[in-house]
């Protein structure tokens, strides 16, 4: 008995050993966007004077979403991108001016990957804040490999600053966020460290974030690729109903010749990324995601569409975006549904198995039902941009199914000074028909103006997100003028009021105060915290630095407010550096 027991049970394991394995595994994410690359800068997309073989072989083995919505400018694109929220709902209002800061509180694409054990890294722009808690590291990311504020060489990004017309080059990043220098142009940079992270960890599920900052300004591009160009004429060939309203200037069309070149090297740098994944063997199970994060910043061919960077009109808001995931999906498909960046977060926690939040308002939606031939259910998708809250009604919009309302009015102005556009009918936006949809508008409008109201009063925005100093985390702290509020203009003026918001621990700080330009002798440096106020000062002429040792501050949340008086002038710093002593 026990003998036919024990063949029994011999049996019966080799027969669960013999069983077909689940080899089904989660898939891997790259998702690729570029900076400020329109619509139109694409060969696919019937440009015949830009040269992107790879992109445009990638988008005809993919899912093509022809009718795909991102904000008017790059931080809020990114801070939807990542959430699957409106802007407003993270923090994010603008791209500096302090309005570039994404609440550490929001759960992005990363973080939820993280939570059914993906590897994830960025190479390249974050911009969505650049000290703790709101960095990369701090939301999700194993490895992060970027540069500061919106883009390499801005005033925010100190390290480079200063730099000017090379800022492109051998640029100093951060790693771990830590500064290191790095030789090369950048794109290539972003480029090889992702295929390293994306060889490294071709084992596991990984999210690899490839967030070039090209096409963005500055044009900076290496002479072989500029060489490419030289002699283009960026109208040639293009029908002139699909080139710009306004004629094109030398300037214009000098500026396209650089763009393309910048988006020829991005084209290069993806194609050995393509081959890489397809030498590890990883293709079928990655889904691969290239896109832009807005319209082209410069006037150029846009496929025709009204408007560009900062806009609401869909030259600002349309750009491409190209799926492929070969072993769900077939690839060369068209998709026209109506899909959005708030949309990505949703999806890929369905791809991916991630949770998702369920204790916060999510603006997007999966977009996986569509892929099956559903038909999704109509919504409204609300874009604004100015440089701080939505305005009434200044560059502001509502598209609902075929139908759109743009407000570049006045906050008291009637309907009939608002414009409406029947997509479907008019997808270049030349035809207002907003005197015979009287219906439609008010419609419409009553919903603007709900959804105004809603997302000004965010948490985020009514407390914005503030910058830790003297935490473990980070130390010594970096505050740049990327993150600095105060009046609009903030940038790299001398003579201005502005601040950090911040949340400070109590302890023993060196101070360093950096200047753009050698300040006079003989004024006064002074630092607000809220109700105190220290004073310093200054007898020597001629310095750009001002350096306090040894200051005790105290536990609080302040507006952290420096500045050097001299007479009636008074100059902000270029950036701080605060070191915590007791640590």
């Amino acid at each position: 008995m026990k003998k036919n027991y024990l063949l029994l049970l011999y049996f019966a394991m080799i027969s669960i050993g013999c069983q077909p394995k689940d080899e089904s595994t989660p898939p891997n994410v790259i998702l690729i966007i570029t900076d400020d690359q329109g619509y139109g800068d694409l060969g696919i997309h019937k440009n015949p004077n830009i040269n992107t073989p790879a992109i445009d072989a990638f988008a005809r083995q993919s899912i093509r979403f022809n009718n795909f919505h991102v904000s008017p400018v790059c931080a809020p694109t990114r801070s939807s991108l990542m959430t699957g929220r409106y802007s407003l709902r993270t923090g994010v209002r603008d791209t500096y001016n302090g309005g570039s800061i994404m609440a550490s509180s929001e759960v992005t694409v990363a973080e939820m990957l993280k939570k059914v054990n993906y590897t994830t890294g960025i190479f390249g722009k974050w911009h969505l804040g650049d000290n703790y808690p709101s960095r990369p590291s701090d939301q999700g990311f194993d490895e992060s490999l970027i540069h500061l504020a919106g883009g390499i060489g801005q005033v925010g990004d100190f390290t480079n600053y200063f730099k000017m017309g090379t800022s492109y080059f051998d640029p100093v990043l951060w790693h771990n966020n830590e500064q290191k220098p790095y030789q090369g142009y950048c794109s290539d940079i972003f480029t090889e460290k992702a295929i390293d992270f994306i060889e490294k960890n071709k084992d596991q599920p990984f999210f690899c974030y490839l967030s070039f900052n090209a096409p963005h300004t500055p044009l900076q591009v290496p002479d072989q690729y500029y060489q490419i160009y030289k002699d283009t004429d960026p109208n040639q060939g293009i029908d002139p109903e699909l080139l710009p309203r306004v004629p094109m200037s030398e300037k214009n069309k000098e500026d396209a010749r650089k763009v393309y070149a910048m988006v020829t090297n991005i084209d290069d740098n993806l194609n050995k990324l393509f081959q890489k994944v397809e030498a590890l063997g990883i293709e079928e199970n990655t889904i691969v995601i290239f896109m832009t994060d807005n319209g082209p910043q410069q006037p150029r061919y846009v496929s025709g569409m009204k408007g560009r960077k900062s806009s609401v009109y869909r030259g600002g808001i349309r750009v491409p975006f190209f799926m492929r995931y070969p072993s769900k999906y077939k690839g060369d498909q068209e998709m026209d549904q109506m899909t959005a960046h708030i949309d990505l977060l949703p999806t890929l926690s369905q791809l991916c198995g991630g949770p998702l939040p369920n204790d916060r308002k999510m603006d997007g939606r999966s977009f996986l039902p569509a892929l099956e031939g559903e038909t999704l259910p109509q919504r409204s998708f609300f874009s604004y941009w100015t440089r701080k809250f939505p305005e009434m009604y200044n560059n502001v919009a509502l598209q609902k199914g075929d139908y759109k309302l743009v407000g570049k009015t006045d906050f008291d102005a009637s309907i009939h000074q608002f414009e409406l556009y029947h997509l479907k009918e008019d997808p270049f936006e030349k035809n207002n028909v907003v005197d015979q949809n009287i219906e439609k508008i008010t419609s419409l409008k009553t919903e603007m103006d709900e959804l105004i109201s809603e997302l000004s009063t965010s948490p985020n925005l009514v407390n914005p997100p503030r910058i830790s100093i003297g935490t473990t985390y980070e130390n010594p702290v970096y505050l740049n003028r990327n993150d600095a509020g105060g009046q609009r203009g903030v940038w790299n003026q001398e003579e201005l009021y502005s601040f950090w918001k911040v949340t400070l621990k109590k302890g023993r700080y060196n101070l360093k105060f950096k200047f753009l330009k050698a300040l006079p002798g003989g004024g006064d440096m002074f630092l607000e915290l809220g109700q105190n106020i220290k004073k310093k000062y200054n007898p020597q002429d001629k310095v750009d630095e001002l350096v306090w040792q040894g200051v005790s501050l105290s536990d609080g949340t302040f507006n952290f407010t420096p500045f050097y008086r001299n007479g009636k002038k008074s100059y902000f710093p270029l950036w701080v550096e605060i070191d915590k002593m007791d640590k």
